[in-house]
């Protein structure tokens, strides 16, 4: 079996009723994506990028209750489906540096085929799908869906954004609008700027229909 097909047939299963968004239509999405930045942007390993887009939520802190051991479950996985030592690591570098982690910490990616995974990822956080991924998510953790007596926070460092519980609204201040200009990519930068607009016009009509400025007088 391909061994790209065989990472897609692993993840799928283990993601299929995730409930916070970062289910496998999310994966497969991010795949897509970063499949056709890589094809726009030039010359890319497309089966690093395809393994790293289909894992790069396994070992996510929020869906993972040990990251580091599911960093070694990855690595045993990349390596029994016929992966080479210098692909695997490739893929687990990619991995470990696509997550945001909060306005002052910054992620860079070493490699284009790493730029566009990220990329494809936040592209994700943006628009319709980011918006109702982002309440997806709040509603899975309990989270109020706004309170203006709770301010946004710009975290100084990835514990502090990690450990943030505020209302899901205030999650678009705290990452959402800072996507767009963390774009790596030229292509990338091009498709967020579109789904950064649908955010701020949907924030907007939000606040106004919460107020009450949207009514007849």
């Amino acid at each position: 079996m391909n061994r790209v097909i065989s990472l897609e047939t692993w993840i799928q299963a283990r993601m299929a009723r995730e409930a916070t968004g970062h289910d496998w239509f999310h994966v497969d999405r991010v795949r897509r994506c970063a499949l056709n930045l890589a094809a726009l942007e030039g010359d890319c390993d497309l089966a690093v990028v395809s393994a790293a887009a289909l894992l790069h939520d396994f070992p996510d802190r929020k869906l993972h209750p040990n990251p580091d051991q599911g960093m070694i479950e990855l690595a045993a996985l990349l390596d029994s489906v016929g992966f080479i030592p210098s692909e695997r690591d490739h893929i687990l570098e990619i991995i470990d540096g696509v997550s945001y982690r909060g306005v002052a910490v910054q992620t860079p990616m070493r490699t284009l085929e790493g730029r566009v995974v990220q990329d494809a990822d936040r592209l994700d956080a943006l628009g319709a799908i980011g918006i109702a991924r982002c309440f997806a998510y709040g509603g899975k953790m309990g989270r109020a869906l706004y309170d203006p007596e709770i301010p946004p926070v710009l975290h100084t460092d990835a514990a502090s954004y990690y450990s943030g519980d505020g209302p899901s609204l205030n999650h678009f201040y705290e990452k959402l609008f800072l996507l767009k200009d963390r774009m790596c990519t030229e292509s990338g930068k091009k498709a967020a700027a579109e789904r950064h607009r649908f955010l701020e016009e949907f924030v907007s009509r939000f606040l106004s229909e919460w107020n009450g400025s949207d009514q007849p007088r």
